[in-house]
């Protein structure tokens, strides 16, 4: 099944795939497997090629041509396209084998927060910052002993003078190894409900009383991180959405963690799938009935997300935005991975239980996948908080009950 999505959309294709053809540097899709399925937790598969001078043109080549952040408004940087746009220029780069530069956090969590709810002074300094990479930020939610209750954070943020100063711990830390910057949601306000006395801070993140920990993971890469907060300080400036007004800004955040990237998820796990075929031959197994039932399910499901995101890309093209359903997407592929992840073990066998040879923790491609999977159900909210989200917010179902706590 294919989706017509007019003839705009037709004809934004055609010509952002001619740009592609005409601009991409020569010897840049070769570099390296720009399509492959990288791990959150995991290793770094594009750490070479990205330091690449080839990869150094294409990004400028792309600066210029304002496709960094293109979904961003063009009045702050970006190209306004809208969200089919959007989707159809990653469809045409996965197509031509070709990197997407991302500005990570910055792009996708940071930037629309501060498109929404920060001040025109705010817009005007931070954003550009993100587009050029001179800020590269990591995320500052996740506390020790607070799990998956975001409004339950200790860290604390007191106002002093024209400054905040930041007390506390953070942890589970994306790529804090390469930021500059970190969005902190801190509690600001001691007296009022947990969700009403918080602040979303962005906080300097190097030479700022700032001790960093790396918190190594099951696969041996250690791309988490964990934080104490000993005094640091950022200005009130850098205070997005007004003093005790974080939750709402925090919320902005998370719908575009779990939702924006819906619409294109399917191209890589459908990659994934053939390389999973691939293995099932090479270890002889492709005609053991079950192990067919087992790919035919992996199949399914890549179509499910597949035919998800046109329905999203659909209900988008019509001017309707995405609410809590985001988190069916958000659930649905990280328990598909942990569940992929079993097959490609279980296709192995024994041998899946042995390391490669070599200095270090090594893992392989399929090891990789199936240790660094558990993160995908934890993050970004729990499967269990995503199970809730949806079942309360989009099927508006009962909340579910709390325990009572009982005094002696």
């Amino acid at each position: 099944m294919e989706l017509n999505l007019g003839p705009e959309a037709a004809k934004f294709r055609e010509e952002i795939r001619g740009w592609i053809s005409d601009n991409a540097p020569a010897g840049l899709a070769e570099l390296t497997d720009w399509n492959a399925s990288p791990m959150t937790g995991g290793s770094n598969i594009y750490g070479k090629a990205e330091s690449s001078p080839i990869y150094a043109e294409w990004e400028k080549r792309l600066l210029e041509a304002k496709l960094i952040c293109p979904q961003w408004p063009e009045k702050f940087g970006g190209r306004g396209l809208s969200p089919v746009e959007n989707a159809i220029y990653s469809e045409e780069l996965h197509r031509a084998g070709l990197p997407r530069i991302r500005r990570g956090f910055g792009e996708g969590m940071v930037g629309p927060s501060v498109i929404s709810h920060g001040t025109p002074a705010q817009q005007e300094h931070f954003l550009p910052r993100i587009i050029s990479a001179e800020d590269v930020y990591c995320q500052g939610f996740s506390e020790p002993g607070h799990g998956s209750d975001l409004a339950g954070v200790e860290t604390r943020g007191v106002v002093d003078g024209d400054e905040i100063v930041i007390t506390g711990d953070k942890v589970w830390t994306s790529g804090f190894y390469r930021a500059n910057m970190i969005f902190v949601l801190c509690r600001t306000d001691t007296e009022t409900g947990k969700h009403r006395g918080l602040s979303y801070v962005l906080l300097p993140f190097e030479d700022n009383n700032v001790e960093k920990h790396a918190v190594k993971q099951m696969t041996g890469a250690a791309q988490f991180g964990q934080e104490h907060f000993d005094g640091s300080r950022a200005p009130m400036f850098n205070v997005i959405g007004g003093l005790n007004n974080g939750w709402r800004v925090a919320m902005t955040t998370l719908g575009f963690e779990r939702g924006g990237n819906a619409t294109v998820a399917s191209l890589k796990y459908e990659k994934q799938f053939w390389a999973l075929v691939d293995l099932a031959r090479k270890v002889g197994k492709e005609r053991d009935p079950l192990v067919r039932q087992d790919l035919a399910w992996a199949y399914t499901h890549v179509q499910i997300m597949r035919y998800s995101g046109l329905r999203l890309l659909a209900q988008i093209a019509v001017g309707k935005e995405p609410g809590p359903e985001a988190s069916i997407s958000k659930l649905f592929w990280s328990e598909y991975e942990k569940k992929l992840g079993e097959i490609a073990v279980h296709l192995i066998g024994t041998e899946a239980l042995v390391r490669p040879e070599g200095e270090g923790y090594l893992v392989d491609h399929w090891q990789e996948v199936f240790l660094a999977s558990r993160a995908g159900t934890i993050f970004s909210g729990t499967s269990e908080i995503q199970r809730n989200i949806i079942s309360e917010r989009a099927l508006g179902m009962p909340r579910e009950s709390r325990p009572v706590s009982v005094k002696a």
